[in-house]
């Protein structure tokens, strides 16, 4: 049985030798292109085209043609590639959009004939050249991906994009272009070359699509924050547009030293299975890399089968209605019982269809929690939850983390299935703990008391792991509590004496601790603009600073509000970081003007939540905090662990 893909969908690819087969309502370039992990284009051999047809393991078709098929020998790949991508490209003297030509249709099949998967590339607009489906490696083994991303540009842009520079894209595109001119039967010269080549003289992007982005490869490294970007429902954001540099803040630029290997995935046991799943099977220059990397490609994993499976049932109800409205629509039906029969085979077929969807949900959801399964144990302290035994061993590094754990994100069709939610270090922007009950179901179920101090145990637990996963010397905390609301709360903190100042209370406290971290800020940039930061005065302090501000606005005036709203703004930028637990209902006698505060943070919530938006497949994920378990004091021993650090690096 054919598996019918939709946009982001992705399925196993059993065998070693297979055809793609290309059918399109009107005459197409076809070519073939290899890339490695990340998805990037290298050298000269990443293009099967009609005047270079073979590549290792992929054989091309010649010539322009409304069907093509490509011969594919996935054993005969090179190691080092980890995509291969489909392309269509449209030739001058027809049609100029994939959006005025029938929809095409890719599939895979097998030496016999058999397909075994299929995608129609529907949604398409203003695209002249297509990514229409890739086989990509994952632990191991190879699956298809139907990827449907187009570029309005042409097929230069779509080279550009991939990771080679302008001019090269240019020629290979206008090699490609030309011998498939000299080959089939379009009038393709050089007058009409840059309608397909792009002109690479300007930006090039992506044509929009409704769709969801293609699956990067598996899995990327996001910089910033990987579930933090476009703006969903009241401005909080999850995931990240792909169009983003993938490099890690730490690599050195100019090193040619190569990146550890991952872990290669066991084999199956038997064949047909799925590779057993290895904690750090991903690409990276470290283990922590390649775990960040390997949660990252989680992630993208569960939402997309998770869109599929919705797209799905979507595409079944619609049919359902449209054959139920058909059926009671004909006048035939009425009569000897047929319009029951008619209804019940269209309920029949929905029934099937959905099946069939929930039979690949729930196999990839298998697959997701095996492989959590191994992940979880495997994490550093950074990203581990606070059971993991990583805890009870943990010194304080030498070395800042790449990332920290937030807390969980999971989906209603596996709540148990937590992925966890990791942001990069340093912070690159402010976090707000939402303390009022507008949010969730859990938040209005719960007084007000409990809600405020399960939002500042959330703070004071982000806290700690911030001090327990950086050097002694590099990072310092500075509260500001001026209704001391929050002592109960900041007790652990106080008694290890691990805080930069003590908590600072009422309106003077407040003015003096913003006064210092805003004159921070202030010598910092101007030090860095200056080119030198050996210049600053000896009473600043260089560590990365977070300020917790408990109970806004109350001891805030409007130059304290200005002041933070100036931190919030500047100071991640320089490595001073803030977060807010607060109420936003009760900031609104500020009216608009703290609006921009708020938008700048990533509101998280102390209850669980489904808040957090993903532009990539407008999925509501909800968020869970992840705090020690009842009675631990898990939370102590890191924090004494970091006050002994500090003393033996003192001075």
């Amino acid at each position: 049985m054919t598996a019918e893909l939709v946009r982001g969908q992705n399925h196993p690819v059993s065998q070693s030798r297979v055809e793609i087969r290309v059918s399109a309502g009107t005459p197409v370039l076809a070519l073939a292109s290899l890339a490695d992990e990340q998805g990037r284009f290298s050298g000269d051999g990443i293009l099967a085209h009609p005047g270079a047809r073979s590549l290792p393991g992929v054989r091309s078709p010649g010539e322009l043609a409304e069907r093509h098929t490509f011969a594919v020998d996935l054993d005969e790949v090179a190691a080092d590639v980890h995509r291969l991508g489909v392309l269509l490209v449209l030739p001058p003297g027809g049609p100029v959009r994939f959006g005025a030509v029938p929809a095409s249709y890719v599939a895979v099949a097998d030496p016999d004939g058999a397909e075994l998967a299929g995608y129609t590339l529907t949604g398409l607009d203003a695209e002249t050249a297509v990514v229409a489906l890739e086989l990509y490696r994952r632990q191991g083994a190879w699956k298809v991906r139907a990827v449907g991303q187009g570029y309005a540009e042409g097929l230069g842009a779509l080279l550009t994009d991939g990771g080679l520079a302008a001019p090269q894209a240019a020629e290979l595109a206008a090699a490609a272009l030309r011998t498939a001119a000299r080959t089939g039967e379009s009038d393709i010269t050089l007058a009409t070359m840059p309608t397909l080549v792009g002109d690479l003289r300007a930006p090039q992007t992506p044509a929009q699509a409704p769709a969801p982005a293609p699956e990067p490869p598996d899995p990327v490294p996001a910089p910033g924050h990987p579930y933090a970007g476009a703006p969903g429902p009241g401005g909080d954001t999850l995931a990240s547009p792909p169009t983003i540099s993938y490099a890690h803040p730490r690599r050195r630029r100019t090193s040619t030293e190569p990146p550890e290997p991952a872990p290669r995935a066991a084999a199956a046991q038997e064949p047909g299975q799925a590779p057993r799943p290895v904690a750090g099977d991903a690409s990276g220059w470290s283990m922590e890399e390649r775990l960040y990397n390997q949660v990252w490609g989680m992630f993208e994993d569960l939402a997309r089968t998770v869109a599929a499976y919705r797209s799905a049932v979507e595409f079944a109800d619609s049919r359902m209605d449209r054959e139920l409205d058909e059926a009671l629509s004909d006048p035939r039906h009425r009569l000897g019982g047929s319009g029951n029969a008619a209804r019940d085979t269209a309920r029949a077929r929905r029934e099937e269809l959905v099946a069939q969807a929930q039979a690949v949900l729930d196999r990839d959801l298998a697959q997701l929690i095996a492989e959590s399964e191994v992940v979880e144990p495997a994490l550093p302290a950074a990203y581990a939850r606070w059971d993991n035994p990583v805890w009870h061993g943990h010194r304080t590094p030498e070395e800042s983390p790449l990332a920290l754990r937030l807390g969980d994100l999971h989906l209603p069709e596996r709540p148990d299935l937590r992925i966890p939610m990791l942001t990069r270090v340093p912070l690159e922007r402010g976090l707000w703990i939402d303390n009022g009950r507008t949010g969730s179901e859990a938040a209005m179920t719960m007084d007000t008391d409990r809600l405020r101090r399960a939002a500042m145990d959330m703070a004071v637990t982000l806290a700690v792991r911030l001090l327990a996963v950086h050097p002694a010397d590099r990072f310092s905390v500075h509260v500001i509590d001026a209704a001391g609301a929050g002592s109960a709360s900041l007790a652990p903190l106080v008694r290890a004496g691990v805080l930069a100042a003590p908590p600072a209370a009422g309106a003077a406290g407040v003015t003096q601790t913003l006064a210092r971290l805003t004159r921070r800020v202030d010598l910092v940039q101007m030090a860095l603009r200056a080119g030198a930061p050996e210049d600053l005065p000896p009473d600043v302090d260089t560590a990365d600073q977070l300020l917790i501000v408990h109970d806004f606005p109350h001891g805030f005036d409007d130059r304290a509000v200005t002041q933070l709203r100036y931190l919030a703004d500047e100071g991640a930028a320089v490595g001073v970081h803030l977060l807010m637990v607060a109420d936003r209902d009760e900031a609104s006698a500020y009216g608009p003007l703290l609006d921009p505060l708020w938008r700048s943070l990533m509101r998280l919530s102390p209850v669980p939540d489904n808040h957090l938006a993903d532009p990539w497949v407008h999925h509501a994920w909800t968020f869970e905090p992840n705090l020690p378990p009842q009675g631990s004091r898990v939370l102590d021993q890191a924090l004494d662990r970091v006050a002994e650090a500090r003393r033996t690096t003192r001075p």
